[in-house]
């Protein structure tokens, strides 16, 4: 038997089996399972305009998949209130947010994946990313790639915008803060008010003026706050949502001309 042939046969076949297996010709098809969350909270979903989901080849750049999630924002019970077991499945109940990512593999890749959301308040919309390894044919499942969105949504109700407000008297300040899920804030609540820190600012040429805090207003969601300014002119009304502990912050900004 002619032991350098067989030696280098065995060594070709080898070659060609570990070529096949992380170089799939063509590419194999691989699923990644990707969802956006609240920071503290739920899923992000198609109520507050859902996120975008990106996965990139991170050594080019280039786009591997894209879409949106924009569904519901799960199970309560499950996201927030009962204790987690190790292993057990969160976020993958039925009708959950998510989107899953059809991927072309010829090799294992490092892809960063990137999420954007809530879409449908873009002065809360924040960015979140993360990069991985993926093996071509490996299946990421269930909960997935979870990328975590801090953030609160704030709108404000009162003053609107064609508001006239004269020099020296009082008007009420009236938003809504929220968890970037949509999820709502109040007393005593899944979502404590009691430790959100809610204010009004009255900014003239890039200079806080004056910073009032907003009470809970007895309405879910809602706070206010009076503001009184001491001259006339053009400023800028920002109500300001904080809560360090969590690294949640929120903010909305509009400009008011006060008269005379």
């Amino acid at each position: 038997m002619n032991f350098k042939r067989l030696f280098s046969t065995v060594a070709i076949v080898l070659v060609v089996f570990v070529a096949q297996l992380f170089a799939q010709p063509g590419g194999k098809e691989t699923k990644i399972m990707v969802r956006a969350i609240a920071r503290d909270a739920k899923l992000i979903g198609k109520a507050v305009g859902g996120a975008r989901i990106t996965v990139r080849e991170a050594s080019s750049g280039k786009v591997l998949a894209q879409g949106e999630q924009q569904d519901g924002t799960g199970d309560t019970a499950l996201i927030i209130e009962k204790p987690r077991v190790r292993g057990a499945k969160v976020y993958d109940t039925p009708g959950a947010s998510g989107f899953l990512a059809v991927l072309n593999l010829e090799r294992p890749t490092v892809v960063e994946v990137t999420a954007e959301g809530p879409l449908g308040s873009p002065q809360a919309t924040e960015r979140a990313s993360k990069t991985l390894l993926l093996v071509p044919g490996e299946d990421v499942l269930g909960d997935g790639i979870i990328l975590e969105i801090h953030g609160f949504i704030v709108k404000t109700l009162s003053p609107q915008m064609d508001a006239k407000l004269a020099v020296g008297s009082p008007f009420e300040v009236r938003a809504t803060v929220n968890m970037a899920c949509g999820c709502p804030t109040e007393p005593d609540g899944l979502w404590d008010s009691n430790k959100i820190r809610v204010v009004a600012r009255v900014v003239r040429e890039g200079n806080v003026e004056a910073e009032v805090p907003m009470k809970y207003a007895g309405v879910q969601n809602t706070y206010a706050g009076n503001v009184s300014v001491t001259s006339p002119g053009r400023i800028e009304l920002q109500v300001l949502a904080l809560e360090p502990v969590n690294a949640n912050f929120g903010l909305t900004r509009q400009d008011l001309t006060i008269i005379p």
